[in-house]
């Protein structure tokens, strides 16, 4: 249990930060399955619009510290990879 003022709101923030970030990955894996689903499915018009939406999604992830940058830069290249090969 947190003992001094600061490291009880340390544990607040920790906790809420947690939700907020749990909710952002869940989204993110929600939206790549989509795109996984259109690509399985060949649709060209589908698959672009959800790796849009994935990297959009990615972008907005970094900017709120969930997902390091690189990580989002490896995502992204991964998805352009199917999107400007067709």
């Amino acid at each position: 249990m947190a003992n001094t003022k600061s490291a009880i709101k340390a544990a607040r923030k920790s906790a809420r930060f947690t939700v907020r970030n749990q909710a952002v990955k869940t989204r993110l894996k929600t939206l790549h399955k989509k795109l996984d689903a259109a690509i399985k499915a060949g649709e060209a018009a589908a698959t672009k619009v959800a790796a849009n939406a994935y990297a959009s999604a990615m972008d907005k992830a970094v900017k709120s510290g969930v997902v390091h940058r690189n990580a989002a830069s490896r995502a992204k290249a991964h998805t352009a990879k199917y999107v400007f090969a067709k």
